[in-house]
């Protein structure tokens, strides 16, 4: 069913496809070069950073799709809802791969390399983060999309992510406390699987 378009809306679903291209094309060379820094530096919690931006990617892309059925209501919903489990379905195979991963490295002592690069990334990513979250809550609302605000509380939670792993590679490189970056992929862990959980129940962002 189709339904009168504002330009108000078409405005804030314009600005919402300009922050996920934003989305995509950021999160694209953060997850190579986290990917490439963590496998150099055999960092899982860089490596599990890595993918999270990819899986951003995958997310933007999803949003995007998301965009291009505002106009139908029936439509709209149900890309809301299938963007949502495709999100939620990574998040849950993330997790696992990055529970597995940190709790061989801590079983082996495998101890990581120091990355510069990968604490430069972070600080970076504490920076950018959390206004590309602020912009994308505010499109949800106007929007009124579910997957909008689920996809701002992930970029919100790439900044908590960057801050655990801003914390494990300082820790390893000033004081060589090798345990502390498989510690912090597994701190990870639970807001990945909350977040994965959530958007499969449809329950994203509950305190938007």
């Amino acid at each position: 069913m189709a339904e009168p378009v504002t330009d108000s809306r078409l405005q804030q679903v314009r600005r919402g496809r300009r922050l996920e291209y934003f989305t995509i094309a950021w999160n694209s060379i953060e997850g190579m070069v986290a990917v490439i820094a963590g496998a150099m530096a055999g960092s899982i919690s860089l490596l599990a950073f890595g993918i999270d931006s990819f899986i951003e990617v995958l997310s933007g892309w999803a949003l995007l799709w998301r965009m291009s059925a505002d106009a139908d209501v029936e439509q709209r919903h149900g890309s809301d809802k299938r963007a949502l489990r495709i999100v939620g379905l990574c998040f849950i195979a993330l997790a696992a791969y990055i529970a597995y991963e940190s709790g061989l490295d801590l079983l082996r002592h495998r101890a990581p390399e120091h990355s510069v690069a990968g604490i430069v990334l972070a600080c970076v990513s504490l920076l950018v983060m959390p206004l590309l979250s602020l912009a994308k809550h505010n499109v949800g609302t106007h929007l009124g999309s579910a997957a909008m605000h689920a996809d701002a509380q992930q970029t919100a939670f790439c900044a908590y992510l960057s801050a655990i792993l801003l914390s494990g590679l300082v820790m390893n490189a000033a004081f060589g406390l090798w345990w502390t970056d498989p510690l912090a992929a597994l701190m990870m862990v639970p807001l990945i699987a909350r977040e994965g959980i959530e958007a499969l129940r449809g329950q994203p962002c509950r305190n938007c």
